[in-house]
């Protein structure tokens, strides 16, 4: 027998024995979600609940199997949970039974997002896309759209309308390929993922006994993560809980990050109104973090209107407060970071217990670099790592062929960017730019859709030649050239990669001579592959964005590059809630930390004396909770420098007795200051 009082806090017990009935368990970062979820399922079984008759569903494999293995221990391996998974796992077993009810075969293909993307290509060349205009937005592109419209229940027009404007024109070719790419799927016999949830929804609303079946065998059901759900799971959940109505959810709506993916808050905000009369649980002791650290999380958190009110208290005591760092440029807070790391492995901190955070993935791009000059070893999460994304290479391409024009490498890839122009035509261009031939004649021997391709790219070059011939001169160059196009055609984040492209300017400004330049890119470039550095130890330190760091935790984490306009971005103050659910992210940063939490951010763009404001989320952070360094005392905004002539005694460094200081950030700074 569990001893459920020893082993749960009172928060978490009320739950296990309380947990009938329509509930809702906001459980706070840290605060056991999971334990408490995995002993109420082992409390339901002590009671003589039949494992089948309980619905325990989750987003990820990896927290399935957790839990699952969580309640096999707690119940001495004996019981086995036959209706425990995600959502496309609980799905996938009732269509494999129901299929024929929908059109399909009970032996369906599930197709992945490759099988998906060769699929759709298949549909466009159907549809004569691929013949009619090679700029068309990418296959990717279309995949994450019309998944977006399945999943939030909307319509391609508004979506396309709403947040990618540029390719409303399209509109008649994406409705033509998401019907074609249905009746594909179907003549295969196959479904996708998101098939797997809508027509699990459309088998429980169009089979009245269906729905009946299995809404009588779950007496209880329980969802973990309830924040992430979107309406079509939200759905699936009323309809199985709708005869027992024992439904327990478990969310935390202040870590709900992924409106991107169609998840929606909604659903766990309105609980209260879709399940009248629903008990409240609240789990608020963290046991996670330290005092200093909750003080602040609970503090921002605080300025969001839509939510649920909470507040984390810690089982941790105190340690030191958390530092607030403002620097000249991204180098210097790249260098900072790097130093700070060393210090924190001399202090006893493990490598892989280090994480550096950030809200999108070009701000990581100095950081990379000056990780890899010091041989400090890193895992890369939320992406590829800089010089290994797609548009980055493009730009490289570009120069390296008005550095080299025998390069037949980047030809071959500029060339395949081009409306018309083939892997046969591409082969004879780069033969006649090789033997010497002037680029101005190469069109009198192109198709006419190739010599449009070819004349896009010769403005491209014209504007490459009318630069200042600097690395960053040239890529600044792209970024108003026709190559902008190109990427807007392609890309649904093609703001995202335009911000990537003006950091590699930034690294690009240290360097004037192009060979030089290309040499030291391909280097990173090599390093990457590579996967190692001169250490002598495998450990790692982590940097990932902020939603793929959601769930895990660290001993020391750094949220870099925290400037206005970046954080929150210029998007979400444009979206509907766009700032609070920014604020959210920010909040999940935070609390991933366990004893050190840096705040960094540089105070100017590029080589000017322009000054950057401080996120508005460090604003709203009170003074006394942070440890601030780099900026005039009283001055919270970390947006004007003490005047270089001024005693610098005046610039708020020295840090509290009991904390942790360094001396290099102080020598830096001061230096760069001069330097203006």
């Amino acid at each position: 027998m569990i001893d459920f009082k020893k082993e749960l806090n009172s928060e978490q017990l009320n739950v296990v024995l309380h947990g009938d009935g329509a509930c809702l368990v906001l459980a706070g970062a840290g605060s056991g979600k999971t334990r408490t979820i995995t002993y109420r399922v082992a409390y339901l079984l002590e009671k003589g609940v039949d494992p089948s008759h309980i619905l325990l569903m989750t987003f990820t494999n990896k927290a399935a199997k957790e839990m699952t293995l969580r309640v096999q221990a707690l119940t001495g391996g004996s019981v086995r949970l036959p209706w425990s998974g995600t959502f496309h796992h609980v799905a996938y077993r009732l269509l494999c039974k129901y299929a024929p009810l929908l059109g399909y075969e009970h032996n369906f293909t599930i197709l992945d997002s490759e099988d998906s993307r060769d699929l759709l290509k298949l549909c466009m060349k159907s549809e004569g896309i691929d013949k009619k205009e090679k700029r068309f937005p990418s296959v990717k592109a279309i995949q994450s759209i019309l998944s977006y419209a399945r999943n939030a229940e909307l319509s391609v027009e508004s979506i396309l309308e709403d947040r990618y404007p540029q390719w409303t024109r399209y509109f008649g070719e994406f409705e033509a390929v998401a019907e074609e790419y249905r009746k594909r799927k179907l003549d295969a016999n196959a479904m996708d993922f998101d098939d797997l949830l809508v027509n699990l929804y459309l088998l429980l609303i169009k089979n009245e006994h269906v729905k009946q079946k299995f809404a009588e065998q779950f007496e209880y059901v329980l969802v973990d993560e309830y924040q992430d759900t979107n309406k079509i799971q939200a759905s699936i959940v009323r309809l199985m809980s709708s005869v027992h109505k024992n439904i327990l959810v478990v969310g935390d709506d202040a870590q709900s990050i992924y409106s991107f993916r169609a998840a929606d808050i909604d659903n766990i905000l309105s609980f209260e109104k879709q399940y009248p009369g629903a008990n409240i649980f609240r789990l608020e002791q963290n046991y996670r973090s330290t005092s200093n650290i909750l003080e602040v999380a609970n503090g921002v958190i605080a300025a969001n209107v839509d939510q649920y009110q909470k507040q984390l208290t810690a089982t941790l005591g105190n340690f030191a407060k958390p530092e607030q760092h403002a620097f000249v440029d991204a180098f210097e807070e790249a260098s900072f970071i790097a130093g700070r790391i060393v210090e924190l492995e001399q202090e006893g901190v493990p490598l892989n217990e280090i994480a550096i955070l950030f809200r999108a993935t070009h701000h990581s791009q100095a950081l990379e670099v000056e990780l890899t000059k010091r041989g400090i070893a890193y895992d890369y999460r939320g992406g590829l790592r800089f010089f290994e994304r797609s548009h980055i290479k493009d730009v490289l391409a570009y120069l390296r062929i008005f550095a080299n024009t025998r390069d037949t490498i980047a030809w071959s890839r500029i060339l395949n960017m081009q409306i018309g122009i083939g892997p046969a035509t591409a082969v004879r261009i780069i033969a006649h730019v090789q033997g010497g031939g002037d680029m101005g004649h190469i069109s009198d021997g192109l198709s006419a859709r190739a010599k449009l391709g070819w004349n896009d790219f010769l403005q491209v070059y014209e504007c490459l030649k009318e630069s200042d011939g600097t690395p960053a001169g040239l890529i600044q160059a792209l970024t108003e050239s026709k190559y902008v196009d190109y990427l807007r055609d392609q890309h649904e984040n093609f703001e995202d990669r335009l911000q990537d492209i003006e950091q590699l300017s930034i690294f690009a400004e240290r360097q004037s001579d192009l060979a030089q330049f290309l040499a030291e890119a391909s280097m990173q470039e090599s390093y990457a592959r590579d996967g190692s550095a001169d250490v002598v130890d495998e450990d790692r330190i982590v940097l990932s964005t902020i939603h793929q760091a959601k769930g895990l935790e660290w001993e020391a984490v750094f949220v870099m590059h925290l400037v206005s306009g970046q954080f929150p971005n210029e998007r979400a103050t444009k979206e509907r809630k766009g700032i609070e659910e920014e604020r959210r992210l920010f909040y999940v940063a935070i609390t991933r930390a366990r004893k050190y939490l840096h705040f960094t951010y540089p105070l100017t763009a590029r080589y000017t004396s322009v000054l950057l404001g401080a996120s508005m989320f460090l604003e709203e952070i009170k003074d006394e909770l942070l440890s601030k360094y780099g900026m005039i005392e009283g001055n919270s905004s970390g947006t004007v420098f003490n005047d270089p002539s001024d005693d610098v005694d005046d610039i708020q460094y020295i840090p509290e007795d009991d904390e942790p200081f360094s001396s290099a950030p102080r020598r830096s700074f001061l230096k760069s200051i001069d330097e203006l």
